[in-house]
């Protein structure tokens, strides 16, 4: 779990790298309504979270750059009895300097008058434009209110920059307190497949086990999945994102599971493609085979200094190659990676970054080229075939599966550690432990 002083270290590494003179402003994110007067349940913004800790509504963070530090002023809710009686305890502006770590308070109600003196005679602005229209809208005149006062000689900020461009570049390394909550989370997912392997059965609705993950992550204090679950059985795992799981599981079927929670705000991400009754037909087995070979061809090409797309070029040639040798594709497999003929079968990229959000921030490429690999990143390898049931150009046998198979990889001094490494992934331990089941 992360301190208040790992949350002050991103704060200073940032300000180190704004310009003098200068300010950024990010602001929480707004709750948001279910239906009638309820509201889904509150998320903090990323960026914000990332600088702040602070989980709260109805906020706005101020990082000023003025020499030394730098200071840390928050904009929050004031403690308010009656309220709390309803939501629930608020930190208030006592709470936001001690907790937190802001070095200055205020109310939000005063944020109006406060906020555009902040920006007397500053430089520049850093904030993430464009991610709200009406957070641009007030950001916007609070500079039209120092705009207004040129002939008192207070100049207004003439310069803005997209603070996330400097924020993704950050949050892409993870710190080693990162990676041990990340690695938190994984073990929680982890475990939830485990728990769906075990408990899974031919009758059993798709939603039904979901509620397996479901359950094993709140038991683990990850109260919310980090993405919506996919559980797809049969041709249902052939829609890469189908998250009805309406269908009753049916025997003689796979079923693929993507299923990740998200623990002190960051997120795990783990597919598994398992058999509802526990095994395997040939023609199954036969597809699960290459894709497996190509998830490990990936993770291991992906060693440090090489660029992020080697993984993705090497899953490439095992898949291509397994279709041709089963049959699915014909030809030269540098002919039919070049001409994408793969991607009848294979339409995805190979992985993404993973950290606070499920894909995480941070580019791919540097300079036109694919970026190289160092200590600290975090990212998914997940390869995979799909064969439409429709696919009247293949064998029938081969019709309806659909196999994906999804790791987390820390990016270590000794390369790539998979942290998800305790759910079975071969055929032999995946029948192994659904042969236990009761």
């Amino acid at each position: 779990m992360l301190s208040p002083a790992d949350f002050a270290q991103r704060r200073t590494d940032l300000i180190q790298q704004m310009a003098p003179n200068s300010v950024a402003i990010l602001s929480a994110a707004p709750e948001r309504l279910r239906n009638s007067n309820t509201e889904y349940a509150y998320r903090q913004d990323s960026y914000f979270w990332y600088l702040t800790g602070f989980p709260e509504p109805e906020a706005v963070a101020v990082l000023v750059a003025d020499g030394g530090r730098g200071r840390f002023i928050l904009f929050c809710r004031d403690r308010d009895k009656t309220m709390e009686i309803w939501n629930g305890v608020r930190a208030g502006q006592e709470g936001a300097k001690r907790d937190y770590g802001a070095e200055e308070a205020y109310s939000i109600q005063e944020i109006d008058e406060r906020l555009p003196k902040l920006l007397e005679n500053r430089g520049r602005i850093y904030a993430n434009l464009g991610a709200s229209a009406a957070f641009d809208q007030q950001l916007m005149g609070w500079v039209n209110q120092v705009r207004a006062k040129v002939r008192q000689g207070i100049n207004a900020p003439t310069a803005f920059t997209q603070l996330t461009s400097l924020l993704d570049e950050m949050r892409l390394i993870k710190s080693e307190a990162e990676i041990a909550t990340m690695r938190e989370s994984a073990s929680i997912a982890a475990q939830a497949h485990v728990r769906g392997m075990q408990t899974v059965k031919p009758g059993m609705w798709e939603y039904q086990l979901e509620a397996e993950y479901l359950h094993e992550f709140m038991r683990h204090g990850a109260r919310f999945p980090a993405y919506n679950t996919i559980v797809g059985g049969g041709s249902n795992a052939c829609i890469l994102h189908y998250v009805e799981n309406n269908q009753v599981l049916q025997e003689g079927d796979l079923v693929l599971v993507d299923a990740g929670c998200e623990w002190q705000h960051y997120a795990s991400d783990i597919t598994r493609t398992y058999p509802v009754n526990g095994r395997f037909t040939a023609p199954q087995q036969a597809l699960y085979e290459v894709v497996l070979a190509a998830q490990l061809a990936a993770i291991d090409a992906m060693q440090l200094g090489q660029p992020y797309y080697s993984g993705h070029e090497a899953a490439l040639r095992v898949l291509t190659q397994g279709l041709c040798d089963l049959g699915l594709l014909n030809g030269d497999v540098n002919e039919l990676i070049e001409t994408r003929a793969y991607a009848d079968f294979y339409m995805h990229g190979t992985g993404h970054w993973l950290g606070i959000d499920v894909h995480d921030v941070g580019s791919y490429r540097q300079s036109g080229e694919g970026r190289a690999l160092k200590k600290g990143m975090v990212f998914t390898v997940e390869p995979g075939l799909y064969v439409a049931a429709d696919n009247t150009r293949v064998d029938e046998k081969w019709r309806g599966i659909g196999i994906r198979i999804e790791d987390n990889v820390v990016m270590t001094d000794n390369g790539p550690e998979v942290i998800t490494a305790d759910v079975p992934k071969s055929v032999a331990e995946i029948t192994a432990l659904m042969a236990e089941r009761k």
